[in-house]
Formats: C-alpha cells, sequence, structure tokens
C-alpha cells in the first residue's frame, strides 16, 4: 500500500505519516526496490497505533522513546510497559478533568433551558394579555 492509500485509511496527511516516520514515531518503513514506501501489516499497526495514541495527546516524545525501544527488542518491555503507563494515567487525569467540564456544562445548559422555558412563558403571557385587552 502507498502512502497515500494509508494516509486515507487513517483519515491523514502523506506529510503528517512522513513526519512520524522522520521523528522515530513509527520505525522506518518498507521501501520497494523504486525507493517508494510500500507498507506492510505491521507498519499499518504502527501508523494505527500512532494515530491512536496522538489523538488521544500523547506526546511525541513519548512515542518516539517507546518506538526505539521496541525497535531494541524484548530486553525493554518493562521500560516500554512504563511509558504506558505514565501516558495511561495523564489520560485518566485528562478523562476526570473531562467529565468534570461534561457535567459542568450538563448543568449550565439544564440552566438555559429553564431560563428560555420562563422567557417563553412570559412572552407568551404577555401576548396573551394584549390580546385580552383588546377584545
Amino acid at each position: 500500500m502507498n502512502i497515500s492509500e494509508v494516509a486515507e485509511k487513517f483519515d491523514m496527511t502523506p506529510a503528517t505519516i512522513r513526519y512520524y516516520e522522520k521523528q522515530g514515531l513509527i520505525p522506518p518503513i518498507t521501501r520497494n526496490s523504486s525507493g517508494v514506501r510500500d507498507f506492510q501489516d505491521e507498519d499499518l499497526n504502527w501508523v494505527e497505533f500512532i494515530k491512536c495514541m496522538r489523538d488521544s495527546g500523547l506526546s511525541i516524545n513519548s512515542l518516539t522513546r517507546y518506538s526505539e525501544l521496541y525497535q531494541i527488542g524484548e530486553d525493554t518491555l518493562i521500560e516500554r510497559k512504563k511509558i504506558l503507563i505514565e501516558e495511561y494515567q495523564k489520560l485518566l487525569e485528562k478523562q476526570r478533568l473531562i467529565d468534570g467540564t461534561v457535567a459542568r456544562l450538563e448543568q449550565k445548559l439544564d440552566n438555559y433551558d429553564r431560563m428560555i422555558k420562563e422567557c417563553e412563558q412570559k412572552f407568551f403571557s404577555t401576548v396573551s394579555e394584549r390580546r385580552s385587552e383588546r377584545v
């Protein structure tokens, strides 16, 4: 699969994929005999993983380090797990903050619904009174 096809598959730009490769977020992509990137299943798995992690806010530094360690091999399993645990904890904290914000916005929206309903009732009450006065 070429870079344009991969970009479309993951809703990314080819430039982003090249950038991720250049920064070391994904291992070097397999190339064909002409030197053109030829994405294999393992390459696609890396692109999908990094996109998911970046979309969730994981840092380039953490992901670069993770990728470097992965390429070294099994001797780095514990260190890689530590990176993922740290990022997991950060995401849980973000989730807690987002959940709090969502709850607050829900309260505000409910309050606006109540205030709008009260304004509508006042408006229609006033309109009704004016009609009664005309009759």
